[in-house]
C-alpha cells in the first residue's frame, strides 16, 4: 500500500510562506485522494507491490487504458506531492551543500540562475502542472515543467527529481490568489535545500 510522506513539521510551521489553511486542504484532502485513488487503481493493474518509480517508469506495461490513465493521474499526484512536502522546512538552508552546489555552479552559474530558471517554467507553465529540477546518472541537471500530474519519471530519459514546484491553483490561491509569482518566491522561502543536496547525494 502506497503511503503519503510522514512531514517532520506541523501544517502551521510554514506560515506566512504557505498558510495553514491550504497546508490542511492541500496535504490532508488533495494528496490523501491521489493516495487512495492510486492504492485502487495499483491493485487493478496489478502493481501495487511496486516501488512507485517503477511503476511511473513502466506505464506502457499496464495493458488497460483505462487503468493505465488512472494509475498515471493518481501515481503522478501521489509521487509529486510526496517530494513537494518531503523538501520543506520551517528553518530551511537557503543554499544548496556539496556535489549539488558543484554541479548547479557548473551548469547555471550560481544557485539564483537555478531559481531562474525553476521560476521561469513555473509562471510559464500553462494551466495545472509543475516545475522540476532533476539529475540523471551522470549527475547532470535539468530543469523542465510538466502538465497535469505528469514527472519527469514517465519521459523515459532517465531524469530522477531533486525537487517539485507545485503550481496548481490548489497550491497557492487561498493566500496568493492568481498572483503565482509571489507563492513561487514564497516557496523559495520553505524549500530545504539541504534535503534536496541529500536527495542528489543519494543517487549517485
Amino acid at each position: 500500500m502506497f503511503e503519503q510522506v510522514k512531514l517532520d513539521y506541523a501544517f502551521a510551521d510554514l506560515e506566512p510562506c504557505i498558510d495553514t489553511l491550504t497546508m490542511e486542504t492541500h496535504y490532508g484532502k488533495h494528496h490523501a485522494t491521489y493516495t487512495a485513488n492510486l492504492n485502487a487503481a495499483a491493485e487493478k493493474a496489478g502493481v501495487a507491490d511496486k516501488p512507485i518509480e517503477e511503476v511511473l517508469s513502466s506505464l506502457d506495461s499496464i495493458a488497460d487504458p483505462a487503468v493505465r490513465t488512472a494509475v498515471r493521474n493518481n501515481g503522478g499526484g501521489f509521487y509529486n506531492h510526496n517530494l513537494y512536502f518531503a523538501n520543506f522546512s520551517p528553518n530551511a538552508a537557503k543554499a544548496a551543500e556539496g556535489k549539488l552546489a558543484a554541479q548547479i555552479d557548473k551548469q547555471f552559474g550560481s544557485l539564483e540562475n537555478l531559481k531562474e530558471e525553476l521560476t521561469k517554467k513555473a509562471v510559464g507553465q500553462f494551466g495545472s502542472g509543475w516545475a522540476w529540477l532533476s539529475a540523471n546518472a551522470s549527475g547532470e541537471l535539468k530543469v523542465s515543467n510538466s502538465l497535469n500530474q505528469d514527472n519527469p519519471l514517465m519521459d523515459g530519459e532517465g531524469y530522477i527529481p531533486l525537487l517539485a514546484l507545485d503550481v496548481w491553483e490548489h497550491a497557492y490561491y487561498l493566500k496568493y490568489k492568481n498572483l503565482r509569482a509571489e507563492y513561487i518566491k514564497a516557496y523559495f522561502e520553505v524549500l530545504d535545500w539541504k534535503k534536496v543536496s541529500e536527495r542528489y547525494e543519494s543517487l549517485g
